[in-house]
């Protein structure tokens, strides 16, 4: 029965969120007639008033949303690129709220390169350290051995998450430092800011939201193990 309760709960934490994140982008994504543009002309539009030299607009694959700094491109998905919904205008403008950030050359703009390496070294170290738990086991030939092997397993995987969180200012900031200011000065109707407000925080918490999906891989060492 524990087992299962484990299973129930890592599995809320792991797509919860996901279908938060989806559930908001979803909801206001009907196209407004009275949007002026789609999202990748706010876009470009933003990118040529904020001076932005070399940055680029370019459609990418579905749920594909990013600012990259190396090439300074600023990704849109199919549906965001050619949109005039309110979360196209919202997740363009929050994207290119990172391109500022960097050209800015900010503090937050920093968080990403500084958490994210450690963070995927730490989810290397957790998996090794799971799928050699059978290994220890046999050669220990102790319980206990086995069980703090697991656990300090699925503490690492959890610490991998934390250091994803770690970047949550940044996007943050992307959203509400950058993004909500830009559309508040007649880019949207005043009515709608309330749902653009909603779509800035499910942007700022896709990434977040998406490492969170790593701890269902727990589950399924928990479930290899057992």
């Amino acid at each position: 029965m524990l087992f299962i309760l484990l299973g129930l709960i890592l599995v809320v934490l792991a797509f919860g969120p996901q279908y938060w994140v989806r559930h908001i982008i979803r909801k206001h994504h009907t196209p407004l007639e009275n949007m002026p543009g789609t999202g990748a002309e706010l876009a470009e539009h933003l990118i040529e008033r904020f001076k932005l030299e070399g940055v680029k607009v370019q459609e990418t694959g579905p749920d594909q949303n990013y600012y990259s700094p190396a090439e300074k491109i600023v990704g849109l998905s199919p549906d965001v690129y050619h949109g005039r919904s309110l979360s196209s205008v919202a997740i363009a403008t929050h994207e290119v709220g990172h391109a500022i950030q960097y050209n800015r050359k900010e503090a937050v703009s920093k968080l990403r390169s500084k958490y994210t390496v450690p963070a995927k070294m730490v989810q290397g170290i957790g998996i090794f350290i799971l799928s050699s738990t059978p290994f220890i086991g046999l050669l220990a030939k102790a319980p206990a051995v086995m069980a703090l092997t697991v656990v300090a397993g699925i503490a690492t995987m959890l610490a991998s998450v934390v250091f994803h969180a770690m970047v949550l200012p940044e996007e943050y900031d992307a959203s509400f430092g950058k993004a909500l200011p830009i559309l508040k000065e007649g880019y949207v109707p005043e009515e709608h800011l309330p749902a653009v407000r909603e779509v800035l925080k499910a942007a700022a918490y896709t990434y977040v939201a998406g490492a969170l999906a790593d701890i269902l891989s727990i589950w399924r060492w928990l479930l290899i193990l057992r």
